[in-house]
């Protein structure tokens, strides 16, 4: 999923399906040389592709990886990991007074869009009056060969 490719299949013989298993085996992955690849996505992926299950990363330790933890959505995250991320150790957050002033603030419209004309119901009447536009048409585009 990450290269668009199996990582043990052979790159000299992909649908030699005996080898593949072998490579699985072995776990003899490979990644593309033509691929970026991150050193901290490499690194997770040595650690998940690792012949004893007892050393292979877990689930957690996955989850708190940091390349698992890069540009993560906020809700996946932990809110544990999430106060943490966005927290600056000596500043505090904002309070909501002061939120709530920057909301007020960004509401209130610029001088000059007042006079703006923002009906969109104009638009939709020069359609009725377009009579090239074909409104019983099916949607199919004919081409002549």
């Amino acid at each position: 999923m990450l290269v668009g490719a199996y990582p043990f299949e052979d790159p000299g013989e992909p649908k030699d399906f005996r080898k593949t298993i072998q490579r699985i085996l072995q776990v003899q992955y490979s990644i593309p040389g033509n691929i970026q690849i991150s050193y901290e996505c490499r690194h997770l992926i040595s650690r998940i592709f690792v012949e004893d299950p007892t050393k292979r990363i877990t689930i957690t330790e996955i989850r708190n990886h940091e390349w698992f933890l890069k540009n993560l959505p906020a809700d996946l995250m932990d809110k544990k990991t999430m106060s943490n991320q966005y927290e600056e150790p000596d500043q505090p957050m904002q309070s909501i007074d002061a939120i709530m002033q920057i909301i007020s603030e960004a509401t209130i419209q610029p001088v000059g869009l007042y006079d703006l004309d923002l009906d969109m119901d104009d638009d939709m009447e020069d359609l009725d009056l377009d009579p090239d536009l074909d409104i019983n048409s099916s949607g199919e585009v004919i081409y002549a060969v």
